[in-house]
């Protein structure tokens, strides 16, 4: 997920290595304007609130440096959810973590919503009041899971998988149907990972309530970077496992899209950097390797890529998606697909087998596949798939975050696509005022200043490096399993996803060497997009599939899974 200017997707797109790879996440992750959240204040203007630890908060007079106010000290409520007809009570957490320099002086506050299952031999009893996160986490907590998790952009919150995929609570948003007006309403979640492990959802500083102490460039370019951001992210995960006496835990690492990225790498620098070790990372929509996402850097691997993901979408249309009627797709683009790609367009035989082949796997005007050497983007699927051939006025556009989420064209006579995206763009309403909502009222922690579901400024702001190469996080998976033979791995997509297509990851982790055992890598695969969690059976499958990396025995019984599954 990458918030972008609208007006700027297409000027982005230069010849330089660094602007090329904004530009390459510009066409893959396009999304709408920051989003304000409990207040309204312009951020400049905003005061920032008070700082603490989760384990002993700290007075604003206690820190000469920082150069806004501090974010308020952790709140905590006691909660309880029905799982399977079993109760199961929790503590939920919000609150901050304060990052600083060599000289002690601060740096960012990045807050969190912690999740701490609160079992009947866990010795605390946290209240509803200021209890800070390390008065749930005593007792047995210290022997059960806990998993950070982080969603993408870069510049996006956690709220997304928080309250879309993983947490107790969830709200609608993203399916065919769905619309910014509805009413932003969280319910339990049946499908959540508290029964097998606790959770921690962080937001990197720009997104959420996290902030920078100051707005100098140095300071942004610290945290606004591949390196920065990963080293920041490692000091957030040791803080608080050592403040809240987590360090003797199982740990998992969840990332979703650019979160995914993230994931391996900051699994290798806690092994190597924070003395920590991870058992076990999920992937969701990851970009594992920059490099071949997309026809505009790898005319033949990221086009090949894209390919099943459309066909994907239009079987799933038309009633027929199975993971064998998709075969075929699959197997077309890994093969002769790309054979033809490197013949290129002046062997006319070439063109002509793809410019078939590809009409027939999208459904698309065989004119139109024709017109474009059957090398098609999500954006031209976008518009097309749902195209009013018939006259009939009902032009619609799919979201590239799923391919049979459909909006109206606003604009179906323009050249250019000018719509909002029907899933990213749609969601945000509901989705932030729901995390602001449950935030600040539930919970009744309340930073001063604004909430930001997406951030465009982080994103802009991205230090993406100045190699030569497009950046990957292949090699860090690597090492890190490498280094851990005992570390688990699974990486999970949806069908239609456009934005980071799943055979872009098959073929990656295809590349992999059997690093102690060719299983290491488990992809799988369900109906849906991007966000194939907020369809209720691809988050039961994604559930069960998540659940046997945790230790046995951790688990509670869960409504059982769709009989879906990747492959």
């Amino acid at each position: 997920m990458q918030p972008v200017d609208r007006h700027c997707r297409h000027a982005r797109r230069t010849e330089t290595v660094k602007t090329v790879l904004a530009a390459l996440m510009v066409a893959a992750m396009l999304t709408g304007p920051t989003l304000s959240g409990a207040h309204a204040a312009d951020e400049a203007a905003a005061p920032a609130a008070g700082a603490s630890s989760p384990a002993q908060p700290q007075s604003p007079s206690q820190d000469a440096s920082a150069a806004r106010e501090r974010l308020p000290a952790p709140r905590s409520v006691v909660r309880e959810i029905d799982i399977a007809g079993k109760p199961l009570r929790y503590v939920t957490t919000a609150g901050s973590i304060p990052l600083r320099d060599a000289n002690g002086a601060l740096q960012a506050e990045v807050a969190y919503v912690a999740y701490v299952r609160r079992d009947a031999d866990d010795k605390a009893n946290p209240g509803n009041g200021s209890k800070s996160a390390s008065d749930g986490a005593r007792g047995s907590a210290a022997a059960r899971p806990i998993t950070f998790v982080f969603n993408g952009g870069p510049g996006a919150s956690s709220a997304w998988l928080n309250f879309g995929a993983l947490g107790p609570r969830t709200v609608s948003f993203g399916n065919q149907g769905d619309a910014p007006s509805d009413a932003p309403l969280l319910r339990d979640n049946p499908e959540t990972w508290l029964p097998f492990t606790d959770l921690v959802f962080i937001d990197p500083p720009g997104t959420g309530f996290s902030r920078l102490a100051s707005d100098k460039e140095a300071l942004r370019k610290n945290f606004w970077s591949i390196d920065g951001d990963i080293k920041g992210l490692a000091r957030v995960v040791s803080r608080y496992l050592t403040d809240t006496g987590r360090l003797t835990s199982p740990k998992y690492l969840v990332g979703e899209s650019y979160g995914g990225f993230r994931a391996p790498k900051l699994a290798s620098a806690l092994q190597t950097g924070e003395g920590i070790g991870v058992n076990g990372v999920v992937m969701l929509s990851p970009v594992l390797d920059f490099a071949r996402l997309g026809a505009q850097t790898d005319p033949v691997i990221g086009q090949a890529a894209l390919l099943p993901s459309m066909a994907a979408a239009r079987l799933e249309r038309d009633g027929k998606l199975t993971p064998e009627a998709l075969k075929a797709a699959e197997d077309y683009a890994r093969g002769p697909y790309v054979a033809d790609l490197l013949r290129g367009p002046r062997d006319a035989d070439a063109q002509r087998r793809i410019n078939a082949k590809v009409a027939e796997f999208t459904g698309l005007d065989p004119a139109l596949v024709a017109r474009l050497g059957g090398r098609l983007d999500g954006r031209t699927f976008s518009r097309e798939f749902r195209r009013d051939g018939a006259g009939k006025g009902q032009n619609e556009v799919v979201s590239q975050y799923d391919g049979n989420v459909s909006g109206p064209d606003p604009w179906p006579m323009s050249l250019m696509a000018r719509n909002e995206d029907p899933i990213l763009d749609g969601a945000q309403a509901p989705l932030a005022s729901a995390a602001v909502d449950e935030i600040t009222r539930t919970i009744g922690w309340r930073p001063e200043g604004r909430y930001h579901l997406l951030s465009d400024r982080v994103n802009r702001g991205w230090d993406w490096g100045g190699g030569l190469r497009p950046p990957e996080a292949l090699s860090d998976l690597r090492a890190a399993l490498a280094l851990d033979p005992k570390m688990k791995v699974l990486v999970v997509h949806g069908y239609s996803d456009l934005v980071t297509p799943y055979f872009q990851s098959k073929f990656d982790l295809d590349s992999l060497p059997a690093i102690g055992g060719a299983d290491r890598t488990p992809l799988r695969v369900y109906p849906g997009g991007h966000m194939f969690y907020t369809r209720e059976s691809s988050r039961r499958a994604f559930l069960e599939d998540a659940r046997k990396l945790y230790p046995a025995g951790k688990a509670a019984e869960t409504p059982g899974a769709a009989p879906e599954r990747g492959r």
